[in-house]
C-alpha cells in the first residue's frame, strides 16, 4: 500500500509503545523508514520491544522508560529521542488507562487515575513535544534553512469521545478533553506547521487493554453492534496512522478519523451492558478484574 521508504525523513514519537496498538504502529512506522522513540511506564517492556523491531525491520528505535503523568520525565523523552536522531517531527499520544464500572461504585481516585493518564498525559507529550519542534522551526530560521520544519501529533481517542458511553465515564470525559485539545491546538499551533489530528478506533483486540474491557461471554454481543460484523485488524489502524503521519495528508488538520466498521452508528460503546442488571454487571466486571490481576 506504501512505499517503502515513506516515513524515512520521519522521528516519531510512541507513547505506550511498548504494548498492544501502541508496538503495532511503532513496526509499521519503523518498517517504512522512520526512527522511533518509545516510552512506557515499565522501562523494560519498552526497550525489549525496541530491540525486536530493530532486530527484525533493520530499523532504529529507541525504547526509553517514562510516566506520561510527570511533565519533567516526558519532557525528558523528548529530549532524548532529539539528542539521539538529531530531530523530531511527530508524536503519536497512545499511552492510556481505562477499565469498566458502574460509575456509582466508581472512587474518585479512579477516576483522577483514568484522567491523569489520558488527558494529562496527552498534553504533557503534546506540550513537551510541540515546544521542541517550535525550537527546532526557530533554530533553523536561524540558520538560514528557511524555517519550514514542523511536525504532527495524532492522538488515539475513542468514538464515545462525542457520543459517551456507559461504565467508561472516567475514560470519555478524558478522551473528549484529548480530542478538544487536538481541535484547539491545530488552530493555534498551524503557524508553526504543526498539525494535530486523531484517530477513533473501535474494537481492536491486544493482550492488555481490549482483554479488560470485553469479557469472553459477550465478545459474540459485542460484534453484533459492528455492521460490519467483525473487530479491526491492527494493520487496518497502522495503515491509517501512517497515513496521517505522512507528508501526504498534509492538508489535513484538527480532524478524527473514526475507524470501526461502523460501530459508533450503534450508540455509545458500552451500553450494552445496561441490558442486564446490575448484580449480572458486578459479575461480569469482577471476572474482568480477576483476570487482569493473574495476568
Amino acid at each position: 500500500m506504501y512505499a517503502d521508504d515513506l516515513l524515512k525523513d520521519e522521528v516519531i514519537l510512541v507513547t505506550g509503545g511498548g504494548t498492544g496498538l501502541g508496538r503495532s504502529m511503532t513496526r509499521r512506522f519503523t518498517e517504512l523508514g522512520a526512527r522511533v522513540a518509545i516510552c512506557g511506564r515499565r522501562r523494560e517492556v519498552a526497550e525489549a520491544t525496541a530491540r525486536e523491531i530493530s532486530e527484525d525491520t533493520g530499523g532504529e528505535v529507541l525504547g526509553l522508560g517514562c510516566d506520561v503523568r510527570d511533565y519533567d520525565a516526558v519532557e525528558s523523552f523528548v529530549d532524548a529521542a532529539a539528542e539521539r536522531f538529531g530531530k523530531v517531527t511527530g508524536l503519536v499520544n497512545n499511552a492510556a488507562g481505562n477499565f469498566l464500572a458502574q460509575t456509582e461504585k466508581l472512587s474518585p481516585n479512579g477516576f483522577r487515575t483514568v484522567v491523569d493518564i489520558v488527558l494529562q498525559g496527552s498534553f504533557h507529550s503534546t506540550l513537551a513535544f510541540g515546544r521542541r519542534v517550535i525550537r527546532q522551526r526557530e533554530n533553523d530560521r536561524a540558520g538560514d534553512g528557511g524555517g519550514e520544519g514542523g511536525g504532527t501529533v495524532l492522538s488515539i481517542v475513542t468514538t464515545y469521545a462525542w457520543t459517551g458511553s456507559a461504565f467508561v465515564v472516567p475514560s470519555a470525559a478524558a478522551k473528549a478533553g484529548v480530542l478538544a485539545m487536538t481541535r484547539s491546538l491545530a488552530v493555534e499551533w498551524a503557524r508553526y506547521g504543526i498539525r494535530l489530528n486523531a484517530i477513533a478506533p473501535g474494537p481492536f483486540p491486544t493482550e492488555g487493554a481490549f482483554s479488560r474491557l470485553i469479557p469472553p461471554e459477550l465478545v459474540g454481543r459485542a460484534k453484533l453492534k459492528i455492521p460490519l460484523g467483525r473487530f479491526g485488524e491492527h494493520e487496518e489502524l497502522e495503515n491509517l496512522a501512517v497515513f496521517l503521519m505522512s507528508r501526504g495528508s498534509g492538508y489535513i488538520n484538527g480532524e478524527v478519523v473514526v475507524i470501526d466498521g461502523g460501530e459508533w452508528l450503534s450508540g455509545g460503546e458500552f451500553n450494552y451492558f445496561t441490558e442486564m442488571s446490575p448484580e449480572q454487571i458486578d459479575r461480569a466486571f469482577e471476572e474482568l478484574r480477576k483476570k487482569t490481576r493473574k495476568k
